[in-house]
């Protein structure tokens, strides 16, 4: 398979509330030869759990979380079900975490994390190294763990992967994790801010920075569809998020959270929210590529939340062929 059809992901574009749902984008995964399949944190069916399902229905299938949210879990919670998710499916397992908004910290937590770097370094590292295997004996700021993962023969390839936004993430990422994840970020902002941050993180430690997969919102342009509703639609709440707002305001892009609508028009005029005939949607995905990043996740939420998931898959389909028919 040509590198570039490697490269291409599918984002499930809405928490699942079904199994069959979620079988039918990943069905077509699988028929159109992607590299994974991604899905978000779910507070209906949960993520995890909904990928248990779907690996039993479609063995080998490639999967990974962009992001689950870890103030629901323990870390060596988070390793026991990446490591039987990555046994469940037969294929790889991206894990990827990420701190969650400081409204959600609030709402789970004793008391929202102080030094969000500091947890997130903390909670990967841990995950990592039940994973490959070590008794760990870590008694951090945030986390304690005093265990090992029993053995278990024939576990499959787990990467542990972490959100990131801005470069104090990414340096973070660079120390600890296997995949560095974006969302929202446009690919001259990744290139000048976040490979750089993830590059000295690595120093730090003296191992290879992390790979980056880049969840990139996609949207076909046609008569009667308004790709600026499509925008608001698929990330309205991120443009209230004033995190969100100053990684994309750092990036040259015009929002502001108070106004989240003409955020979203900004989305699509900047090109973050990828529109236009599905060769002008490959072409602006192949920047991503050209500018560092290893797995392009094609999340076309706006389209099933605003038409439904026959338009979203018929966007997908066009547009995996014009990138390269990975098929």
């Amino acid at each position: 398979m040509p590198e570039r059809q490697q490269a291409l992901s599918v984002f499930h574009p809405a928490p699942p509330h079904a199994l069959d749902a979620m079988t039918a984008f990943g069905t077509f995964a699988r028929r159109r030869g992607v590299r994974r399949l991604w899905i978000g944190q779910s507070l209906h069916i949960e993520s995890q759990l909904a990928l248990a399902g779907l690996a039993a229905r479609l063995p080998g299938l490639a999967l990974g979380t962009a992001v689950a949210l870890a103030p629901l879990r323990h870390p060596y919670q988070a390793a026991v079900e990446a490591r039987s998710l990555g046994v469940l499916s037969g294929g790889s397992y991206v894990a990827g975490y990420g701190p969650g908004a400081l409204d959600l910290q609030q709402r789970l937590l004793a008391a929202p994390y102080e030094r969000p770097l500091r947890a997130m370094g903390e909670y990967v590292s841990v995950m990592r190294r039940l994973l490959d295997g070590e008794a760990v004996d870590h008694q951090g700021e945030y986390h304690t763990t005093r265990y090992a993962l029993p053995p278990m023969p024939g576990a499959g390839a787990v990467e542990v992967g972490l959100g990131v936004l801005r470069p104090g993430m990414a340096r973070t990422a660079g120390q600890v994790a296997d995949v560095a994840i974006t969302w929202l970020a446009p690919y001259w902002y990744i290139a000048k801010a976040l490979v750089p941050a993830l590059e000295r993180g690595a120093s730090d430690r003296g191992r290879p920075a992390p790979r980056i997969a880049s969840v990139v919102h996609a949207a076909v342009s046609g008569p009667g569809r308004r790709t600026d509703e499509a925008a608001y639609a698929a990330v309205g709440p991120h443009l209230r998020s004033p995190h969100y707002c100053d990684m994309l305001r750092q990036a040259g892009v015009a929002v502001d959270p108070a106004d989240p609508r003409r955020g979203a028009a900004a989305l699509v005029d900047s090109g973050v929210f990828v529109t236009g005939t599905p060769g002008e949607i490959a072409d602006g995905l192949r920047q991503y590529r050209e500018h560092g990043v290893d797995e392009v996740i094609v999340n076309v939420s706006g389209v099933l939340l605003a038409e439904g998931a026959r338009a979203a898959l018929s966007d997908l389909d066009a547009i995996i062929g014009a990138y390269g028919g990975a098929c």
